[in-house]
């Protein structure tokens, strides 16, 4: 793990945000998300420095790999801190990119011989027909029919979990849910779906940062999933279209001929998409509830505000931090020029908690009039293609709960996750008052 902030506690890294200079302000360092400590960064950055660049001698503590002699910074990067200029970034995919061959979608570069294409780090048009290919796996009437077996499975673990004994929640539930869920959109073998979180956990890891130890180790671990879901295609393409992911990928036209790599940046954004991110809103939706009582009394008052309260924990969450994009023509973003080649962070996490657009916007508030307008799920042609999945699994989960007990408390704080990219929760211990 890196030198320097990660060392110091939470409290030392907040107050350091309001002495420390604004050229040596590194939002994408992974301490301060690890510690929660980002807040009073970004609310200095949205006030004074809303487009501001931190420089590569900077960055170079924020890991992108850790290699054998030293750590690798990330390079120079722009991050983007109020809503309405990420909006602007986010809809205008004809100055700023995704494509996975000019950095992708995280401030770390794809290494040359490792670039994983898929169809989140595409432009326009490939982007769009592979974004429509798997599209049917959240129509309406599929979405309709999941959601029993969701209120099943979400039933059946919630009964299993102890009373009056503390358990990690993030196990138990979070992670639980989220892969059978996943196990069940690939018609992946149910037995070994737990090869479906650590893929995910693999594949957005810092080397060197606790799930794997070095780059070697993730990219060997990537290519076994690679091979895995090679089994898995070479079933499927042999058999009429079924309605699952890896039949939709290896019958639809235009993914039918995807390259290996292909294949697998597509196969991991799937998981990742459909397991990282609703998995710590869960985690982090009970932990919220905790920090204001007053909401949860709210909830256990008024069932029927789980809906917008949905809403609510997903703009309070933000599971995704931020979105990368590469700028591609020299383009003005609240009075700065953003020159093309430039990396742009759209930090998410920032947008959601702007005063500009929500009142008391670090608070908890669980009928939030505008809570909708949050954008955890980014905007324009990359909006997650899978919102409305997250957001039926969230909200039978808390369904669910409210049917059982008044009460889940969280007794310490969470183990977060070591990234400035996923936003997320390692533990969660909890106890359920019989």
């Amino acid at each position: 793990m890196a030198d320097g902030m990660a060392n110091l506690s939470r409290e030392q890294l907040m107050a350091q945000a309001a002495t420390m200079p604004l050229e040596q302000f590194n939002p994408a360092d992974p301490a301060l998300f690890m510690h929660d400590a980002i807040w009073p960064y970004f609310e200095r950055l949205r006030k004074e420095a809303p487009v501001h660049f931190t420089p590569p001698e900077i960055s170079i503590q924020t890991l992108g790999v850790r290699g054998d002699d030293e750590d690798e910074g990330i390079g120079g990067y722009w991050s983007i801190s109020r809503y309405e200029d990420i909006m602007a970034v986010d809809t205008n995919h004809q100055a700023f990119s995704s494509d996975a061959f000019k950095g992708g979608i995280t401030l770390r570069n794809f290494d040359e011989d490792f670039v994983l294409p898929m169809f989140i780090a595409m432009d326009p048009p490939k982007h769009d027909v592979q974004r429509k290919t798997v599209s049917p796996i959240v129509a309406p009437d599929y979405l309709a029919e999941l959601e029993s077996v969701i209120r099943e499975r979400a039933s059946g673990l919630l009964d299993a979990v102890p009373v009056n004994e503390t358990f990690d929640w993030v196990d138990a539930i979070s992670i639980e849910l989220t892969t059978q869920m996943l196990a069940t959109l690939f018609d992946f073998p149910w037995e070994e779906r737990r090869k479906l979180t650590r893929w995910s956990d693999v594949a957005t890891a810092i080397p060197g940062a606790g799930i794997v130890d070095t780059e070697e180790q993730r990219r060997a671990e990537l290519m076994e999933c690679l091979a895995y879901f090679q089994g898995l295609w070479n079933e499927r393409v042999n058999k009429p279209p079924q309605r699952d992911l890896i039949s939709m990928l290896a019958h639809g036209e235009s993914t039918r001929n995807m390259e290996p790599m292909e294949y697998l940046g597509n196969i991991i954004l799937l998981i990742v998409g459909g397991n990282d991110t609703t998995r710590n809103s869960i985690s982090g939706g009970l932990y919220a509830l905790n920090k204001y009582p007053a909401e949860y009394e709210k909830l256990r008052k008024n069932p029927a505000i789980i809906p917008n309260m949905v809403s609510e924990i997903i703009r309070w969450q933000t599971p995704l931090a931020y979105m990368r994009r590469t700028c591609i023509q020299d383009t003005e973003v609240g009075g700065k020029t953003i020159k093309e080649g430039d990396k742009v962070a759209m930090w998410y996490v920032s947008g959601n908690r702007d005063p500009a657009l929500f009142d008391n916007a670090h608070d908890l508030v669980i009928d939030r009039p505008n809570a909708r307008r949050h954008m955890a799920f980014g905007f324009g042609i990359h909006r997650c293609v899978g919102n409305r999945l997250a957001e039926m699994q969230l909200r039978v989960v808390w369904e669910e709960i409210l049917k059982r007990w008044s009460h889940v408390e969280v007794m310490d704080e969470p183990e977060r996750v070591y990234s400035s990219f996923v936003k997320g929760y390692a533990k969660l211990p909890v106890r359920i008052r019989g």
